[in-house]
């Protein structure tokens, strides 16, 4: 299929998480069985690089490479600190231990409001040390669960038309909200997670674009 072309989006009436989003200060911590999703903060900064500088993990993103330095990981983070965190909605997912206090194994969350199909898209990253373990399903079934309790808005988007459902019967009501995830055609491991978590894959693309890293693109998303 081919890649998103903004030129080609359609505008439908929707619903969207008020913007701007709560601030880091009033988000909650969610704590499921084994993880706590919290507000991300600037003490950070050095597990962040940390998972930003492992192989494993950064060949799944758009990148492809480590970060060069604890600079280059500082730019990664300020997204997500005050006052930017009014345009995202990024948590640190952490271990659960009340012995020495939770532990970050990872990061995940909304980072970029309007991604390639021009609806929300959500992605995460943890630890190689931490994968196997279905922390991510864990993970993921929580940020819904905050994702769905956020307070909507009607909203006009430009959208890529080939993930529209439109609301009802089609008869002019709208078009259903929906989060997007992206995911690498090797990785099929996310792949599962998003299916276990209620995602469906509508479409898949090669990224050809200039700079881009020629991968194979499937596509899911959650209404």
């Amino acid at each position: 299929d081919p890649a998103p072309d903004p030129s080609l989006f359609i505008t439908v009436k929707t619903t969207l998480p008020r913007k701007p989003f709560p601030p880091n200060g009033q988000r909650k911590p969610l704590h499921t069985e084994r993880l706590t999703l919290r507000a991300l903060v600037q003490e950070d900064l050095h597990a962040l690089h940390r998972l930003r500088t492992q192989p494993e993990v950064m060949q799944w993103t758009a990148l492809k490479k480590c970060d060069k330095d604890l600079a280059e990981t500082q730019t990664k983070l300020d997204p997500f600190l005050e006052p930017n965190d009014a345009k995202t909605y990024n948590f640190a997912i952490c271990l659960r231990d009340n012995r020495v206090g939770d532990e970050f194994i990872g990061i995940g969350g909304v980072h970029n409001g309007g991604a390639a199909f021009g609806w929300p898209e959500v992605g995460y990253m943890f630890f190689k040390e931490s994968w196997g373990k279905g922390y991510a399903t864990e993970f993921l079934k929580g940020f819904k669960e905050l994702w769905r309790g956020l307070e909507r808005e009607e909203a006009e988007v430009k959208v890529d038309g080939r993930c529209v459902v439109l609301k009802g019967d089609g008869g002019g009501e709208g078009a259903e909200e929906m989060l997007i995830a992206i995911t690498a055609k090797g990785n099929g491991v996310s792949q599962k997670v998003l299916k276990k978590c209620g995602f469906e894959e509508f479409v898949e693309w090669r990224d050809e674009k200039e700079g881009g890293t020629g991968d194979v693109l499937p596509c899911f998303r959650w209404l």
